[in-house]
């Protein structure tokens, strides 16, 4: 079995590891099913989904853009970079769902009156908080990789353009939890700019939300980037050897 499908059905077995504990918690325990926490884990779970079929997408279109190439100039490369522009920015709209699993760390499910176990809270919310930061790390991964197939596959290392790359989704991707966990805003926001801008400003200009949002998208990034650094390091000297 390659590495890359290991890694795709670890994930999935922890998305359905949260899944199974968010159920169980109301089954056992005879508490209300708290469908949000359902709802986050099919969110979470759209960027790999999405990555993963643009990425065969490519595959199979590619040879399509060659034959269009050979009857006409340069409109195959047009029809490439359009495809994969338009495949990016779907996918970067929906990566912060993955990431703002994080955020259910923050307990708000729990009542202060509730017959289920803290140590079951503990475990279902880390499980949930971790299938979100696996599928983060795993779709972003598979972006990293084409970025690297189509603009820099010189050499045997890691582009460092690569890693420019990763970085500047990070962010954007830490912004993104920002903007959902404290603007209750969601990725199909996006459709209305304007009306985000406005929000933003808004909340930015009240006293001390800059220097808040600053710290949390540093924290957030700084958190994702240690994680997904070494892994990719890692599943990239395990393509190479492989390739080799």
């Amino acid at each position: 079995m390659s590495a890359f499908a290991l890694s795709v059905i670890s994930v999935v077995l922890l998305n359905l590891y949260a899944v199974v504990l968010v159920v169980l918690r109301s089954r056992v325990y005879g508490v209300p099913l708290y469908r949000p926490m359902l709802l986050n884990v099919a969110l979470s779970s759209l960027p790999v989904l999405l990555a993963i079929v643009f990425g065969m997408g490519l595959i199979v279109l590619t040879p399509v853009f060659g034959a269009i190439t050979e009857r006409l100039s340069g409109a195959g490369a047009v029809f490439l970079w359009a495809y994969l522009l338009t495949a990016t920015v779907a996918w970067l709209l929906l990566f912060p769902n993955s990431v703002y699993l994080i955020t259910e760390l923050n307990f708000s499910h729990r009542s202060e009156v509730t017959p289920v176990p803290l140590w079951y809270d503990i475990v279902q919310t880390l499980a949930l908080t971790l299938s979100g930061i696996a599928n983060a790390v795993l779709s972003l991964g598979v972006v990293q990789l084409v970025y690297i197939v189509m603009v820099d596959a010189a050499g045997g290392g890691i582009p460092a353009g690569s890693w420019v790359f990763a970085a500047v989704i990070i962010v954007l991707g830490a912004v993104g939890v920002y903007l959902g966990r404290y603007l209750r805003l969601n990725s199909w926001d996006a459709r209305h700019p304007g009306s985000l801008l406005r929000k933003l400003r808004a909340h930015l200009g009240q006293r001390g939300k800059a220097l808040e949002a600053f710290g949390f998208v540093l924290t957030h990034a700084l958190l994702i980037g240690l994680l997904y650094v070494p892994l990719f390091t890692l599943a990239w000297s395990a393509l190479r050897s492989t390739a080799g």
